[in-house]
């Protein structure tokens, strides 16, 4: 059986709180490489043990391969557990045994039409929503089905306590013309925009920033079509680093191959189309190279993380050649999953206050750092001056703002007050002239500063 860490459990202890306060369907949030299958498999056995049957729904064949293997390991019996992709169980759903539990994993899929005919089904089971990321593309949202959510702990504490790997962030030249970009039905960008959208450059690029920062590291690269990622793979080849290219046409038998090769470090470059984004197991990654932008912050988050499985001394390496970094922040930011899953938000905001400005790239290296890590005005990472420049692509209504986010972001990188709180909550700030800057920094009034003061006590009457 495994053994779950800490925060595995802690989950677990806030899923049977929830169903105890009468919540009957559950979003449960936890990041990607956090082990939720290994969660929903302790459930599972939990449950089986008490005689009582679970459900598990996925969408992925090779996915449900892994948590079959996962669940057997965790002693769940077999014979109360039916487990299966959504499409069969749907086929089948009246002449299934009805579960007392239903566990669907990556469950912000869970409004699709298959879903809700499982779940409509089975009204009186208690359904687990286990996903990285509850926001959905578009304009329908999981409080359509849920009525609670419970939050893992964030990246940064997952970090901090060892259970993911550090990373560094880079971001070379932008080789995507976003003027080009297009959506499809699903909301994200269309294969044939981002074909247009693309500079022939980027395959040359990929393969020298490769060997500039990350020469020698296990890498999955990220391509949106099977013509870009065989020509990305070919470009590897030829620059003398083994690579090869899967994609939903390779045969099963050819795909197990390579990834194996992979896993035994006997192959450096793996490059896909959407293949390993969610569930699938590739523990010894320790760089990610995206080859193509993207509207969905679930892929994004997927994407990048990809890399983040921890190792002592590690530090994993995100190349973004798709301005991905500039849409959506660091993939480790806080963000606000309670308020991301109800409809009608637009967007997933951030729990924290900071300013947009508060990452920057360098000119020189391209690493993307946060403002409070220059010092004296240098990158952390290569030492030479952090140099504030006009982006090429900006429009004349936003060429104002462009302008005076130009001019702050030269202040804070030259201002150690300015460093200090622009990555700090309200709630952090401790004294006038931290209130007074902050207020600097979002372009609040003075009134502001007396209201936030006032209300923490350091202004009495």
């Amino acid at each position: 059986m495994y053994e779950l860490r800490p925060y595995q459990n802690d989950l677990i202890k806030r899923i049977t709180n929830s169903m105890q306060t009468g919540h009957h369907h559950i979003i449960v949030q936890s990041p990607p490489r956090t082990g939720k299958t290994v969660v929903m498999a302790e459930i599972a056995r939990r449950t089986t043990a008490k005689n009582n049957r679970v459900m598990f729904i996925i969408h992925r064949k090779e996915v449900l391969d892994q948590a079959k293997a996962t669940f057997k390991k965790q002693n769940v019996n077999p014979e109360l557990a039916t487990m299966g992709l959504v499409q069969t169980i749907c086929r089948r759903v009246d002449k299934l045994p009805e579960p007392q539990l239903i566990l669907i994993d990556e469950g912000h899929h869970a409004l699709a039409t298959s879903y809700q005919k499982i779940l409509n089904k089975f009204e009186s089971a208690y359904v687990l929503f286990f996903t990285a990321t509850p926001r959905r593309t578009g304009q329908r949202q999981l409080d359509e089905v849920a009525d609670d959510i419970i939050i893992g702990q964030s990246i940064h504490e997952l970090t901090d306590k060892g259970f993911l790997a550090p990373f560094r962030y880079f971001q070379p030249p932008n080789d995507f013309n976003a003027k080009l970009l297009k959506r499809n039905s699903t909301g994200d960008y269309s294969n044939k925009s981002m074909d247009e959208a693309m500079s022939s450059k980027i395959y040359g690029h990929i393969v020298k920033q490769y060997k500039r920062i990350a020469n020698g590291m296990q890498a999955v690269v990220y391509t949106y079509s099977i013509d870009s990622a065989i020509r990305v793979a070919k470009e590897f080849n030829e620059a003398g680093i083994t690579a090869k290219e899967v994609d939903g046409n390779t045969p099963t038998v050819e795909r197990d191959a390579v990834v194996s090769d992979f896993r035994n470090q006997k192959l450096k470059i793996l490059v896909n189309v959407n293949l390993f984004t969610e569930g699938v197991d590739l523990p010894n990654v320790d760089c990610v190279i995206m080859a193509r932008p993207t509207t969905s912050l679930a892929l994004f988050l997927q994407f990048s993380m990809r890399c983040l499985n921890p190792r002592p001394g590690k530090t994993a390496i995100i190349i973004d050649h798709a301005n991905n970094v500039q849409k959506f922040g660091y993939p480790d930011d806080d963000r606000d999953w309670k308020q991301a899953v109800i409809s009608g938000t637009k967007s997933v905001p951030k729990t924290s206050d900071e300013p947009t400005m508060a990452i920057i790239t360098c000119d020189y290296c391209f690493a993307v750092v946060k403002t409070s890590e220059v010092k004296d005005g240098k990158c952390p990472l290569c030492g030479n001056e952090i140099k504030i420049h006009q982006e090429k692509e900006v429009t004349d209504i936003d060429l104002v703002e462009a302008k005076n986010r130009k001019k702050l972001i030269s202040k804070i990188i030259h201002s150690d007050l300015l460093k200090k709180v622009a990555n700090k909550k309200v709630s952090e700030l401790n004294s006038p002239a931290e209130f007074s800057a902050y207020a600097e920094l979002h372009g609040y009034k003075s009134g502001w500063i007396y209201y936030q003061m006032k209300m923490k006590g350091m202004i009495k009457k």
